[in-house]
């Protein structure tokens, strides 16, 4: 948890309206919801989630402020690193929860095992561990 000595990223997820679901990242990462802010027909506005303590958040995407989920501009900004201590476990996981593998797990010369998915609302994850 956050500390003044101690700064730490929290992504900021957005998805589009309408989602009730995202059980997702519980079945791939093991994620764990911590507090949830619903709208009035039950679809998420907040999501807060921990995988092993990393902090993220799935927000309802907000058009006017120009907040916008994957699905909606056919791509994506950001790839959003997951270091783990088995990548193709991870992506198995995560291919049975529903994501798409862009790029298989691979060791790279430079000291890491990586591997690419897309999440079931097109956040693009690469899933990598250190190797050397």
């Amino acid at each position: 948890m956050y500390t003044p000595d101690k700064a730490f990223f929290a992504p900021q997820l957005f998805i589009k309206p309408g989602i009730t679901d995202i059980s997702f990242y519980e079945n791939a990462f093991g994620a764990i919801e911590l507090r949830r802010w619903t709208n009035d027909d039950g679809s998420i506005h907040v999501a807060e989630l921990s995988i092993n303590g990393a902090i993220f958040h799935i927000h309802e995407e907000k058009l006017i402020a120009g907040k916008f989920n994957p699905q909606g501009i056919n791509g994506t900004t950001v790839i959003i690193g997951l270091f783990v201590n088995n990548v193709d476990d991870v992506m198995a996981k995560a291919v049975n929860a529903g994501a798409v593998v862009l790029s298989p797990a691979q060791s790279y010369d430079y000291g890491y095992r990586q591997g690419e998915i897309k999440d079931p609302f097109g956040h693009v994850w690469l899933i990598e561990m250190k190797i050397q």
